[in-house]
């Protein structure tokens, strides 16, 4: 696979790169920059080459089956990219920035056709073309033909077969063009693929899931449990399983489609798949519920526990924070997605707190990946980023790629 540092010559080339700038954003505002700065040192290093750049991203989702015209030219609207352009010049004052409103046809080449060395053309939203998330080959032909060159560098929709992660790089590999990972691709990859790729060095392994279904885990629970010395159960999900093991779960939610699952899934872990012991539950989800009331239970079926009738678990309790704490104060690589529990609220934060805090021990003893999505808000809130080896700008991809035996659409089309 080539990288961006392989590529020669690229003085006066085009090069489309696939970046991933789906930034939260609010009447123009946007609210995170953090993955147009993660995009910067492939940007920089190719404009610094000569090379014309063609960025592409998607923002937001287009809803294509609303049968209201307008309601899609709202979404739209919503999730116009110029706002995205604006801020990426303010990162690279030094260089020239420029915007293409539309997203193919006379326009879209006129702009590219205008770019000098270095210049870099951000186009507008990839989901503004219906063809984009189906992979459709006209679309991904016409945005081949801008390009000597193709540069992916979204991790961040790698797991996506689309026509801008996928479609393109298929055309110009076919045409005996190159194609390459960028520096953010690079990092992600090699650090994604450690954690497929176990070493015995690398153990004891311990991977850490949360998160609210089981039902969105169950092939990285499979995955994780072929390869990993334990796998540590928190977040929602959790209740599913004490459900299926008999316990009462009051009114945690459940999903009764996967009990099943959940039970094969813990004979089958051999004690490798550990559950909370104790949990913060409360009669109000709500915050705004003034007299809700909050209080720790204990969760051992063996010796009576429960979550009683009218309360739902909303984190682990002290008794499985110390627990989990002191499992992966042995690892030597960790893997960690999904909160342990409500952790926008304070009340039900310490469980997340607690998995931050052990991984933070470890600093320098252990490889230590927190797979991004939530629980990398949470690592980010609560200060905790610069403690792992890796943070992942990719939820769901580092999921993917976990599921997939290190395999994802945007990666295999580069081999």
């Amino acid at each position: 696979m080539l990288t961006v540092e392989d590529l020669k010559d690229l003085a006066g080339k085009k090069v489309y790169v696939r970046v991933d700038f789906n930034v939260p954003q609010k009447n123009g505002v946007i609210r995170d920059n953090n993955r147009i700065k993660a995009a910067l040192p492939t940007i920089n290093y190719l404009s610094d080459k000569g090379a014309r750049l063609i960025l592409m991203s998607h923002l937001g989702k287009i809803k294509w089956k609303e049968p209201d015209p307008a309601k899609i030219e709202e979404m739209k609207k919503a999730n116009d990219m110029a706002p995205v352009a604006k801020a990426l010049q303010e990162l690279v004052p030094g260089k020239k920035v420029f915007f293409c409103p539309a997203t193919r046809g006379e326009e879209l080449q006129k702009a590219v056709a205008a770019l000098k060395d270095g210049d870099i053309l951000l186009v507008q939203n990839t989901r503004y073309e219906k063809g984009e998330e189906k992979n459709d080959p006209e679309l991904a032909k016409e945005w081949a033909s801008l390009a000597d060159v193709f540069v992916m560098d979204a991790f961040g929709s790698a797991h996506r077969a689309h026509a801008s992660t996928v479609g393109v790089p298929s055309i110009l590999k076919a045409e005996g063009k190159p194609v390459a990972e960028g520096y953010l691709m690079i990092k992600e990859v090699d650090n994604l693929t450690r954690c497929v790729e176990v070493k015995d060095s690398d153990r004891p392994y311990v991977a850490i899931l949360g998160g609210f279904k089981v039902s969105d885990k169950i092939k990285v629970i499979d995955s994780l449990l072929k390869k990993c010395d334990y796998v540590l159960i928190g977040g929602a999900m959790t209740y599913t399983f004490k459900k299926a093991m008999g316990m009462n779960v009051g009114n945690s939610p459940v999903e009764e489609d996967q009990l099943d699952y959940a039970r094969k899934c813990i004979l089958e872990a051999k004690g490798r798949l550990l559950l909370p012991t104790d949990a913060v539950v409360t009669t109000a989800f709500d915050p705004s519920v003034t007299d809700r009331k909050i209080k720790i239970v204990d969760t051992v079926i063996e010796r009576g526990g429960c979550i009683p009738d009218g309360y739902e678990g909303c984190d682990i309790g002290p008794n499985t924070a110390a627990f989990y704490q002191e499992i992966i104060s042995k690892a030597k690589m960790v893997f960690w997605n999904g909160p342990l529990g409500v952790f926008e609220q304070k009340e039900f934060q310490a469980g997340t707190k607690a998995i931050c805090e052990a991984i933070s021990a470890i600093k320098g003893k252990a490889f230590t990946v927190c797979g991004g999505g939530d629980s990398a808000s949470a690592v980010k809130q609560f200060g905790y980023k610069d403690d792992f080896s890796h943070v992942s700008t990719g939820g769901g991809a580092s999921l993917e790629m976990i599921e997939n035996d290190g395999h994802l659409p945007g990666v295999d089309v580069l081999r």
